[in-house]
């Protein structure tokens, strides 16, 4: 037993050296989200793929450091457990006036996870629950800039003092017109405020940080007029003169919710107080779980610490039973449910069949590849876990016997409690399968020609889906085709698209076999149809708007496109919301008025589909409707 002093001077350095982990983490990890104002102002494509994939990997990273450190320097693992109560409390009281306390809890947890066993996951040892506050958290120094800024026009300098909100953010590249594009942004306004009396309290407020993914930068913030607000998003990009222009002007619940969705690439934004950040997000869109939005401002590892926390508590206060998930069974991954939770739980199987020439560390990679990539608002967010404890008594017995067949090397029973040791968890969708089977009219229309921009958005973000029948795309809750099978997604540009070729006699033209070869990353694009296209009305459909999805040329020109380097564009917003559709009306303008002139579009932009919003008109500042994710 060690002397008391000696305990505690040994568990407040291991305190200490644990925050240190965390704040040498937290310092690389911000400086990496500032930076993306220069590479956008550079327009660095590239450079901002590159930081996103990598800044996902900076938490692990320095994870793995904390604990050599508390090895090397400590024998921490060896430590009895008093003393590791001990370094929690101190840890507590080192975060009293830290600035992401949440964050470095999650810290916490995370390197005492991989030192302790799982029968220490508990509160004494671990944050099960946040001991410390962020409400109300500021950066007191003076000369750091607030969360948010607030304006207060009046209705006669509203279009005055929206070119001061853009030109408060100081990039560093000219606006092509921005004089023309406050226009586009006070007329959009205009239409939501209508001839609403402005009270008193009138006034916009902006995060004080740009939020940048993929090649835009987002103005983020709110009107507010007596007790209503309305939530907006301001879109600015670059044109192929490297000049800049507002793209559009987003309002309300919904268009906020599909900007910051769960299946698109996190954003990078410069935070001091982050948990200041997601309750002012929180007020625009308050149907969102803080566990998401701290996972679109790139905090995933939080989020999935709150997620998990959300879970549990779910679990305490239901007692429906784990169940396999309604649909076509996969040959890759068991995937279950519990009917009252809007999530699905995902298993790599011990076994595959013949046909899937795969590997458990194949697969995982590829989970990896989606995680760090663009996912351009199709490919779902997946939350990887180890070790999960659930209630045995929650898992129907078919759900057990599928678990106890294909995969048991990942379950482990001990007691009441059932282990899994690996699993994915999603976002719940209805299967595009099941969707188009029940859809009739305009909803199966809508289906079938989001499917084909899906597959278009993919094929924009260097993505080839591999398995693309319907199985394998759910639909979200505001009609948005997503992607979420991952075992065969490859680069677009590792795949040789090819045409069939002709038979060269007749017995090959007969023969019920491939008569020509086939390497392993050749694709035929034309033999898409047999397998998607059975359904005379889905074919139809499909042949009107996604005919050129069936012809080698379309992949392959795309190929080469993005080996050239091009990063194609792809918006978290219908094609209709631009101000590009006002050019028209701006050209006829500019010939009577030098202040007005046309905005350059981008090249060769990939259309997305039509989205349903509800936007939110301000006749009270109302805001929503159904929930985008």
């Amino acid at each position: 037993m060690l002397p008391t002093q000696l305990t505690d001077s040994r568990a407040f350095e291991i305190a200490k050296a644990m925050l240190d982990g965390f704040d040498r983490h937290y310092k690389i990890f911000r400086e990496t989200s500032a930076d993306a104002k220069v590479r956008f102002e550079q327009a660095d494509w590239h450079g901002q793929q590159l930081a996103q994939r990598v800044r996902i990997e900076f938490y692990d990273l320095r994870v793995n450091e904390a604990v050599a450190r508390l090895e090397n320097d400590y024998l921490a693992s060896e430590l009895p457990m008093e003393v590791w109560h001990q370094i929690k409390l101190f840890y507590i009281g080192l975060l009293t006036n830290h600035k992401q306390p949440e964050l470095a809890e999650t810290f916490f947890n995370s390197v005492t996870i991989r030192m302790l066993h799982r029968r220490y996951f508990r509160n004494d040892f671990i944050f099960v629950r946040p001991a410390v506050s962020t409400e109300y958290i500021e950066d007191e120094d003076p000369k750091a800039k607030p969360t948010f800024r607030a304006y207060y026009p009046t209705r006669e300098n509203l279009r005055a003092m929206l070119k001061t909100v853009i030109q408060s953010y100081e990039l560093d590249e000219p606006f092509e017109d921005l004089n023309r594009d406050v226009g586009f942004v006070f007329e959009a306004l205009q239409e939501q405020v209508g001839n609403v009396r402005l009270r008193t309290n009138f006034q916009i407020q902006v995060l004080s940080s740009l939020f940048f993914r993929n090649k835009g930068a987002y103005i983020v913030g709110k009107v507010i007029n007596g007790f209503r607000s309305l939530p907006f998003a301001i879109p600015i990009l670059h044109n192929s003169k490297k000049r800049l222009y507002i793209d559009a002007a987003l309002f309300g619940e919904d268009d906020l919710l599909a900007l910051f969705s769960f299946a698109r690439a996190y954003f990078m934004v410069d935070m001091e107080v982050p948990s200041a950040y997601v309750q002012f997000l929180r007020t625009l869109m308050p149907r969102k779980p803080r566990a998401e939005i701290y996972s679109a401002l790139g905090l995933q590892k939080h989020g999935k610490n709150l997620f998990y926390r959300d879970f549990l508590f779910h679990l305490r206060h239901s007692s429906d039973k784990f169940r396999i998930a309604p649909g076509i069974k996969g040959m890759v991954m068991l995937v279950f449910d519990l009917p009252s939770y809007p999530f699905v739980f995902k298993v790599i199987k011990d076994f595959f069949p013949p046909q899937k020439e795969t590997t458990r560390d194949l697969i995982m990679s590829k989970y990896v590849l989606v995680k760090q990539h663009d996912r351009v608002g199709r490919m779902a967010d997946s939350l990887e876990f180890t070790n999960v404890a659930f209630p045995r008594d929650r898992f129907d017995d078919e759900l057990i016997a599928e678990l106890k067949h294909f995969s048991p090397s990942v379950m482990e029973e001990e007691g009441d409690v059932l282990i899994l040791k690996h699993l994915y968890i999603e976002r719940r969708m209805v299967p595009l399968n099941i969707y188009i089977q029940e859809a009739d009219g305009e909803q199966l229309e809508h289906a079938v020609i989001e499917y084909g921009n899906a597959l278009k958005d993919l094929v924009a973000a260097n993505i080839f889906p591999g398995d693309m029948l319907w199985k394998n795309f759910g639909v979200t809750r505001n009609g948005k085709v997503v992607f979420y099978d991952y075992d065969e997604i490859e680069y677009i540009t590792d795949c040789n698209f090819r045409t069939v070729p002709l038979p060269r006699n007749e017995e090959e033209e007969m023969s019920g076999e491939v008569w020509y070869s086939v390497g392993p990353h050749d694709v035929f694009p034309e033999t898409f149809g047999p397998f998607l296209l059975g359904d005379p009305r889905v074919r139809a459909i499909f042949m009107k708007h996604h005919a050129e999805l069936l012809e080698a040329d379309f992949w392959q020109q795309h190929k080469e496109r993005i080996k050239a380097g091009y990063v194609h564009d792809v918006f978290p917003y219908d094609r209709g919301r631009r101000f590009v559709h006002k050019l028209h009306l701006a050209s006829a303008d500019s010939e009577s008025s030098s202040e007005t002139t046309p905005v350059e579009e981008p090249v060769d932009v990939p259309a997305e589909g039509p989205a349903v919003h509800d936007q939110g008109r301000l006749t009270g500042f109302t805001a929503g409707g159904s929930s985008a994710n």
